[in-house]
């Protein structure tokens, strides 16, 4: 028996000497991750760190971290075994952030904000519902199609759902532990977000997206050749790996880089411009980057954001947090509450004007969804389109801000519609299509 007790332990120890031996490159990933979502999670979503712990980062490898949340301090800390502690801490603004060894505490500047302040309901105003009914709905059969959004919570993992139709909200439903306020993370519908800005920046004639990106290092080389046009389209044909299961281009910039607008633009070409398209949020962060270089000072870009876009149509509860050299993380920390985040469909649906105020020119509607040579069909301009009928059911007109674990913003013209989605799960174990078609059978 002693002897078998003995093999037993010995057994369990090399187990876990080569699970820490195959997985010690992710252990800086893995803790970084967890301690970088129970920051934002707690601080900004206002969630419990049970719940987190629960849902969000109960899963493969990510669940090996234990984590702590100091709410004095305004951080949270996560190690895998002891291994590989990280830290991450919260600035009023500019929301949570990885420190590194090299980070040393002091005053910081952080955005100007104006809340949205009229007597004007959903989503013009934030002076309640318009309740009245939109003739031709069938909003019984809309309450069957929004149950079947969570008939299987285990599997699907909505969160909430909305659905907008002629700017006004026909429906909207919240799992157990979120509500209308609850802000979530877009994840990479913050793409979308950052696309809007050189929207505006165009529409502003303060750039035109067919120049070159001023990006340094690329002035004596191929890469000079790349334009702001080719940056939003994924078509850079710069170096790059998205893939979050492993070490790679993207897990590295964002868990272990202080200047996340630095790792696409020192990535060398492996084409020219247009020839090859790959999805790179790598890309956006150097976008995000470029950007800082259109203002004449730090506080002009902070603000930007803000007082062009996000406060001007009342995302109040919106925030894009920054990584430690201060740009804004473009291509993934947006979060919002569901409400504004289809106030953002809302925009686009209708046209770039905002309760009589154009933001951005309705050409640019044209050209983020226009389909991008190479991805047959599904990408336009930082953002995600159904051109060639990847959701065969639904109409081709339609276009989204997508992110991860199954986060959308749905905007269907030709319906009149915006749908919102939100989640940790994304196909197969929610069906896009179908989730789309029975809300669309009962609109007229």
């Amino acid at each position: 028996m002693k002897k078998r007790t003995i093999f037993l332990l010995i057994l369990i120890l090399t187990a876990f000497a080569v699970l820490i031996f195959t997985q010690y490159s992710k252990l800086n990933i893995i803790s970084g991750y967890t301690a970088k979502y129970m920051a934002s999670g707690v601080f900004i979503a206002n969630r419990s760190m049970e719940s987190l712990e629960s849902q969000d980062t109960n899963v493969p490898l990510v669940k090996l971290a234990d984590s702590d949340v100091d709410i004095l301090d305004q951080e949270a800390s996560a190690d895998v075994y002891g291994l590989m502690e990280r830290t991450a801490i919260c600035r009023d603004g500019i929301g949570c952030v990885l420190i590194n060894d090299d980070y040393e505490p002091g005053p910081y500047l952080r955005p100007t904000r104006n809340a949205l302040d009229n007597d004007l309901p959903f989503p013009f105003g934030n002076n309640g519902l318009d309740t009245t009914t939109v003739e031709g709905v069938d909003y019984e059969q809309l309450e069957i199609a929004m149950d079947s959004a969570f008939a299987r919570p285990d599997v699907q993992k909505t969160r909430t759902v909305l659905v907008l139709h002629k700017n006004k909200i026909l429906s909207e439903r919240y799992a157990d532990g979120f509500t209308a306020e609850t802000p979530i993370l877009g994840w990479s519908m913050t793409k979308s977000i950052l696309a809007t800005l050189y929207g505006i920046l165009q529409y502003q004639s303060k750039l035109n997206i067919e120049s070159p990106a001023p990006v340094t290092g690329w002035q004596a080389d191929g890469r000079a050749r790349i334009t702001y046009n080719h940056l939003l389209r994924m078509q850079s044909s710069l170096e790059w790996e998205e893939d979050y299961t492993k070490m790679s281009d993207v897990t590295r910039m964002l868990f272990m880089e202080t200047d996340m607008s630095k790792t696409q633009a020192e990535k060398e070409a492996v084409g020219h411009p247009t020839q090859i398209w790959n999805y790179s949020s790598g890309t956006s962060n150097l976008l995000s980057g470029v950007l800082r270089d259109h203002f004449d000072n730090y506080q002009e870009y902070l603000d930007f954001p803000y007082a062009a876009l996000i406060d001007k149509i009342g995302m109040n509860s919106m925030l894009i947090e920054t990584d430690l050299a201060g740009n804004f993380v473009g291509s993934s920390y947006a979060w919002a509450n569901t409400r504004d985040w289809a106030r953002f469909g809302a925009l686009y649906l209708n046209g770039g004007v905002w309760n009589g105020e154009r933001i951005f020119d309705e050409a640019w509607i044209d050209y983020i969804t226009t389909p991008t040579e190479g991805s047959d069909g599904t990408y336009g301009a930082h953002f995600w389109l159904n051109a060639e009928g990847k959701y065969p059911d639904v109409p081709r007109d339609l276009y989204s801000a997508n992110g991860y674990q199954g986060q959308y913003v749905f905007i269907i013209p030709s319906k009149d519609l915006v749908i919102v989605r939100t989640g940790l799960a994304e196909p197969p174990e929610f069906d896009i299509n179908s989730f789309l078609q029975r809300i669309l059978d009962c609109i007229p």
